[in-house]
């Protein structure tokens, strides 16, 4: 798992500029038939040593990325992305950001908008990226086969995998092949910006990085199309906390992790002794409390693999609602 201990993280103190490293190694969560995300080598970042003096610029002189990113960190995990995702596109050597946010009219009627726009230094032709930041928690027993999409919900119920993919598939992706999306392009990019006509093809990219939280005890198969690198953690029920703790190693430290900063893992030292942490959710879950996500370190214990581990503890009544699968799912 990309955690901490990732070298591309190593030398990265500044929260954005570690979410930003993350954004850059951190692998997608399903892989279809749509083009994935912008290379490395079309970031112009190809090898390690572009990438660490990329990065490392930013830590010496983070202004210019706080000015992008500094009002979301309070505010919604998905627009936080997205900021990222735009200084990425506008700061990397090898790309240039076009537009981002771009809504698409017909009439008066709004079909939708395209999360980001930009090309590559030695393309005119303009690329669409959609971007997605996503965490979601299989279910043992739910909708469809074991290894439906459907089965793997958000934290809070109110969508899944399933639900998701549809949507950029049937919607999000396609905007690009409309008329009065080529037209909106030409009318929000200078001339200089793309190519003589760029009618023939938009190409849609998705970039769709998180996490997928296997049950604790119980056998699940990854959902249809996962990656088969993709990030994994674990959920548990609160009342399952114990009989999970009093498996861990000796030492085990925790961290709490807040929205927006879900992505990369907090250095070592932000870890606290786990029963600071376990009290912490005791209170939290005297109520209804939402689910928490946490992350363990180890210290490199060969029982968790290289030290860290993701963990997403959960009321014992959850989930509360689970999301209906996509029209398509009963076709």
């Amino acid at each position: 798992m990309l955690a901490s201990g990732d070298p591309h993280l190593a030398d990265c103190h500044h929260p954005l500029v570690r979410d930003l490293a993350w954004i850059l190694q951190a692998p997608d969560l399903i892989h279809a038939e749509w083009p994935g995300r912008p290379s490395h080598d079309a970031l112009g970042l190809a090898d390690d040593c572009q990438r660490n003096a990329f990065l490392l610029r930013l830590e010496a002189t983070p202004q210019l990325l706080e000015q992008r990113v500094g009002t979301t960190v309070e505010g919604r995990m998905g627009l936080y992305h997205e900021r990222l995702w735009q200084f990425l596109l506008d700061a990397a050597p090898g790309t240039r950001l076009l537009a981002h946010n771009l809504r698409i009219h017909q009439g008066k009627r709004t079909l939708g908008e395209l999360d980001l726009l930009y090309r590559r230094r030695c393309d005119p032709m303009p690329i669409h990226l959609e971007v997605a930041i996503k965490f979601y928690l299989g279910l043992p027993e739910g909708p469809g086969e074991p290894s439906d999409q459907a089965r793997w919900i958000g934290p809070g119920g109110a969508d899944s995998l399933a639900t998701k993919r549809e949507h950029l598939h049937r919607h999000q992706l396609r905007l690009t092949e409309r008329a009065e999306t080529r037209l909106a392009i030409r009318l929000h990019t200078r001339p200089r910006d793309v190519g003589p006509s760029p009618e023939p093809f938009i190409q849609p990219q998705l970039a769709m990085p998180g996490v997928l939280f296997y049950p604790w005890h119980q056998t699940l198969p990854p959902p249809r199309e996962a990656t088969q690198d993709h990030l994994r953690g674990e959920w548990l029920r609160w009342g399952e906390w114990r009989n999970f703790r009093d498996g861990l190693p000796r030492g085990i430290r925790a961290a709490w992790l807040a929205k927006p900063h879900w992505l990369a893992l907090p250095r070592d030292e932000a870890f606290a002794p786990l029963r600071d942490v376990e009290a912490r959710l005791s209170q939290h879950f005297q109520g209804h409390g939402s689910p928490v996500q946490i992350a363990l370190l180890a210290g490199g214990d060969r029982h968790m693999g290289d030290g860290y581990r993701r963990l997403f503890v959960v009321a014992d009544d959850w989930p509360r609602q689970i999301p209906l699968p996509p029209a398509k799912a009963f076709g």
